[in-house]
């Protein structure tokens, strides 16, 4: 049985990864065309000015936290089949993962890139998230109040949908 996409249109989207009989189902991209596509996400970790200030100096006690939290982002994106049950394996041919941070929080940035037949958003936000995540779990120490919060994604390109930015 196919995904009920039958009457897909703006007014009624449909939901490709549910089958007729609501089961779910992994989408067949078989026939999409093969392009270029880049998905940029964002997720924010609040926390407090002295704990940023030991964020930014590397003074952390388990160390360089963005070091680390970079790496784990990366890895994410990697993984994301593996979490993620109904996303397809891609590959992926550029992941980065930034911070900026501010007096109270650490704004994560993640941007991946592949050549294929589907988006990357979900590698996106998986490495945003993962990255955020460690960056908790290397300030849980010295803040256990620290909050994760506004993961999204910001823009995409490439594919039928087109480029958007939010």
């Amino acid at each position: 049985m196919d995904a009920v996409n039958e009457a897909d249109t703006p007014d009624k989207p449909v939901l490709t990864h549910l089958r007729q009989d609501g089961t779910a189902q992994m989408v067949d991209v078989s026939n999409k065309a093969e392009t270029t596509r880049e998905a940029t996400a964002t997720a924010t970790v609040n926390s407090t000015a002295e704990v940023l200030a030991l964020l930014g100096a590397g003074e952390l006690p388990k160390g360089d936290a963005l070091a680390v939290a970079r790496v784990a982002g990366i890895l994410a994106a990697k993984k994301t089949p593996d979490l993620i049950p109904l996303c397809h394996p891609l590959p992926i041919t550029k992941v980065t993962v930034d911070f900026e941070l501010d007096a109270e929080s650490v704004t994560v940035f993640a941007t991946v890139k592949t050549r294929g037949v589907t988006g990357v958003e979900m590698e996106a936000l998986t490495a945003v998230s993962v990255a955020a995540l460690s960056v908790y779990d290397m300030i849980k120490a010295v803040d256990k109040h620290a909050v994760l919060t506004d993961i999204k994604v910001l823009a995409k390109s490439g594919g039928k949908s087109g480029d958007w930015t939010l």
